[in-house]
């Protein structure tokens, strides 16, 4: 090797460290923004199924967004341990609520690890549940535990009250939906701080 490419190699090492301790220094989350690099356009390849999923069900599509990076990771062909599919990992009953609700006449579990059936699944799902919890004050922990746990473990929870995101968190007997309703919100905190845009083309 040439001392020519070896000063070109120094210097790319040297730039990559520099560009690495930036990150450190100026990113809320590096490591959340390392994966996105290292993820090749992985986090950013379903923008349009979002965007369109998001505004036929009115959720704000970095909400969606933040539930598939928690879900899956923005990994399509994941499998979850109770039979839930792709990126928002649905499962085959919340399939069944939007196959009843749509009308649609030609689906099988197995579409659901199609991103676009997965997301449009997911989002009116979610979607319908900020609807039905839109009389809390604060409807997406709400929203976000019965897509996490389910809507009649949400309802013993609130106790079917109106009551705060401080004493619906207390109420959880779950400390997984707990964490996860922390966790999307978190994310979705992150994606609106940083103005992240979803939007079709």
């Amino acid at each position: 090797m040439s001392k020519k490419v070896i000063r070109i190699l120094g210097l790319a090492a040297l730039l990559m460290a520099a560009a690495a301790a930036a990150l450190v220094l100026l990113e809320k989350d590096p490591a959340y923004r390392l994966s996105e690099w290292l993820s090749l356009g992985r986090h950013d390849a379903y923008r349009d199924e979002i965007a369109s999923a998001s505004t036929r069900h009115g959720v704000d599509p970095l909400l969606v967004k933040a539930v598939i990076w928690q879900e899956s990771r923005f990994h399509p062909e994941k499998l979850g341990s109770r039979g839930e599919r792709g990126l928002m990992q649905v499962t085959e009953p919340a399939a069944a609520d939007w196959v009843a609700a749509i009308g649609v006449e030609t689906f099988v579990p197995g579409d659901l690890l199609d991103p676009k059936t997965n997301i449009e699944v997911g989002t009116w799902y979610l979607g319908r549940a900020l609807r039905h919890w839109s009389g809390q004050q604060d409807p997406l922990p709400f929203a976000l535990g019965e897509y996490n746990a389910g809507r009649s473990r949400v309802k013993r929870w609130s106790g079917g009250e109106r009551i705060s995101a401080d004493e619906f968190d207390a109420a959880m007997d779950i400390p997984g939906t707990r964490a996860y309703i922390a966790a999307v919100r978190a994310r979705y905190d992150y994606y609106r701080q940083r103005g992240d845009q979803v939007e079709g083309p």
